[in-house]
């Protein structure tokens, strides 16, 4: 059909287009039509020139129209420990608090709660994809898909037992009869494997999972070399650094997900760059922690896929990928003195294009360019604190915050209008997890 005769589900039009598209294309005065779920047209209005015509339409009222953002490192239910455990280093924030309490609280029914809340919270700052890992990943899933948001979920895998796996000699047959399940069963639910670190798993785990992961050609996640300690203990155990040990048992290739990777030199950098793997930037959460500050820059450099990631709300505390960007993009240029580091552009396309690309989702997401699908949010231009906008990208990055999110529509799906859910009762949510909080606050066990 001619332009002139096409009639779209929805058209988004009267903001300023950030495409993300391989020309970085930005359009006054735009529009992007949508058909069947993907995006069937962007263009820029002439003077004097109408709207194409549509069932239904989006006025973005000057503001800012960009990809929804892909988070590509959350462990969704872990809102539920919010604040809990804060100021504390890694390990003993984790063996002294979050592992007892999720041993006491995690459940199907709190883990359904805490990725509500989760997918809720992201939805209304704008992340429109997410790649997460956690226990009861299958619970997960369901409220991702009730949430409508679009996710490449894993589930978790350790060499203890864990919520959903008592006995940790069936983690990988647990991990594939989730994957049995939701595989091809969901279009916007792309089933993984997540081990949760080379220290929490053995080097039979770590391979058996990797092999599993293959044969179902799904994405492999692993936290990998984030703190000192961490690459104290392989380098002790193993001989060598966590990203060699991890090499060394075939995990590297373009269906892995390193998480964090703080810990890494210039050799290991380009190992990652010739396998293939991509890597999932964390900075709050590292910065919180106190791991470190990974070398970025130099991954990117190497030619590394390098994706954005809040990381679970307990070490964050939050799922604002706008925060994030703005974080990534000073932390690098304070560490190296040099204020042209991390631009603002580099840094929308990690938490866009190239987060998609980490978790291999780039054909379908992350840019708005014709056919892929209609993932997108509009910043509300009138809030004073994004006033004048001389450049969107700047915007973008350094002034604005999840609450500058007006809409969200995801598929087609319009999810959020003028900053309220259209499908999710947030208040019904956090009653729930606020009484989950209560058990929790009180130290009884249960929801």
């Amino acid at each position: 059909m001619t332009e002139e005769s096409t009639t779209y589900d929805r058209l988004v039009h009267n903001g300023r287009i950030v495409t993300v598209n391989g020309d970085f294309d930005i359009l006054d005065r735009g529009w992007v039509g949508i058909t069947d779920g993907r995006i069937a047209s962007v263009g820029q209005l002439a003077e004097g020139n109408l709207l194409p015509p549509a069932l239904h339409t989006t006025d973005a009222r000057d503001g800012i129209v960009m990809p929804g953002l892909v988070n590509t490192h959350t462990h969704l239910p872990m809102t539920l420990f919010r604040g809990l455990a804060d100021d504390l280093p890694l390990q003993t924030w984790l063996q002294e608090h979050i592992f007892p309490a999720e041993t006491r609280h995690i459940n199907p029914e709190t883990v359904e709660a805490g990725a509500l809340l989760g997918c809720a919270e992201m939805l209304l700052g704008g992340t429109t994809t997410c790649c997460d890992g956690y226990f009861l990943e299958d619970v997960v899933a369901e409220a991702v898909q009730a949430a409508g948001l679009r996710g490449v979920l894993g589930q978790g895998v350790i060499d203890f037992p864990a919520p959903g796996v008592p006995d940790c000699s069936r983690n990988i047959d647990q991990a594939l009869a989730y994957v049995a399940r939701w595989q091809n069963a969901d279009p916007l639910i792309s089933p993984s494997i997540f081990c949760h670190s080379p220290y929490t798993c053995s080097a039979e785990t770590l391979q058996n999972a990797k092999r599993a992961a293959d044969r179902h050609g799904l994405l492999f996640q692993i936290h990998a070399a984030e703190t000192r300690d961490e690459c104290d203990r392989i380098q002790a155990e193993q001989g060598v650094t966590v990203i060699r040990y991890l090499d060394r048992l075939g995990l590297l290739d373009h269906n892995t997900l390193l998480v964090h990777g703080v810990w890494m030199d210039e050799e290991e950098m380009e190992l990652i760059a010739r396998r293939g793997s991509r890597l999932s930037h964390n900075p709050q959460s590292n910065m919180k922690l106190a791991a470190g500050i990974a070398p970025i820059p130099q991954a990117i450099a190497a030619g590394i896929t390098v994706g954005l990631g809040t990381d679970g709300c307990a070490s964050n505390n939050n799922l604002d990928l706008f925060e994030e960007m703005d974080a990534a993009a000073k932390l690098h240029k304070v560490r190296h003195l040099d204020p042209t580091v991390m631009d603002a552009a580099t840094v929308l396309r990690m938490a866009t294009i190239e987060g998609a690309r980490a978790i291999g989702l780039n054909g379908e997401v992350g840019s708005l360019e014709v056919g892929k699908q209609a993932d997108l949010i509009i910043l509300d231009g009138r809030r004073a604190s994004l006033v004048p906008i001389y450049n969107p990208v700047s915007h973008i990055v350094y002034a604005a915050h999840g609450g500058h999110v007006r809409d969200v529509v995801v598929g087609g799906r319009l999810l959020v209008c003028e900053g309220r859910l259209m499908d999710m009762d947030l208040e019904g949510i956090m009653a729930r997890v606020n009484r989950i909080a209560d058990a929790i606050r009180s130290g009884k066990n249960g929801p």
